[in-house]
């Protein structure tokens, strides 16, 4: 059966949930980028993201019908992503880097100047290889929270965490960036130009 444009998310949940495969596939293609980008940051490895991502939406429809509406759906399937990831990462899976050019936090200002965006993306680059470079706790804290944009309550449940918990894996990822960033603006005022220049 042919989805109308326009069927109202929860119209989708309802059909799918109904075994209508159609309506899943397109949930799969509001939700997929953003849980995508998540695992792409969190493994840090585009190749084991594709893969955690297919179990992830191959959980999730084997799951549908239990799926209660409790939640959001995002958050539904952000908590299915953590918990493939995290098995994906306890079975031993190899990690490589990520290139800097494929992560990018946000686009930058068009109406700055060449040198403004320059050095916006010089940060943003540098900013991306501190958030890979913090503890796994935090990582996926910060990643939830400030890049893919959830809030508190969702972060935590997509994590299974306690809101406290949570709030405390929040704040020490964030402070953990803040002195690497205070850092290297100390190091810049030292020699007088950005660092890696």
């Amino acid at each position: 059966m042919e989805v109308a444009s326009g069927t109202s998310e929860a119209e989708l949940v309802r059909r799918a949930r109904a075994g209508e495969a159609q309506a899943f596939e397109t949930l799969i293609g509001m939700h997929a980028g953003r849980v995508h980008r998540m695992l792409v940051r969190v493994l840090e490895n585009p190749t084991d993201a594709e893969d955690v991502l297919q179990e992830t939406f191959i959980k999730a429809w084997r799951a549908l019908p239990r799926f209660r509406g409790e939640a959001q759906l995002s958050t539904w399937l952000y908590r299915i992503a953590m918990n493939e990831a995290s098995r994906h990462r306890s079975a031993g899976a190899r990690h490589e880097a990520l290139p800097l050019d494929d992560m990018v936090l946000e686009v930058p200002d068009r109406g700055a100047g060449p040198p403004a965006l320059a050095e916006s993306a010089e940060l943003r680059a540098r900013l991306e290889l501190f958030i890979r470079e913090l503890p796994q706790p935090y990582r996926e804290a910060v990643v939830l929270r400030d890049v893919e944009g959830l809030t508190n309550e969702e972060a935590a449940d997509a994590l299974g965490l306690g809101i406290r918990t949570f709030k405390s894996r929040l704040h020490r990822g964030r402070m953990a960036l803040r002195r690497r960033l205070e850092a290297l603006h100390e190091q810049e005022q030292l020699v007088g130009v950005p660092a890696g220049r």
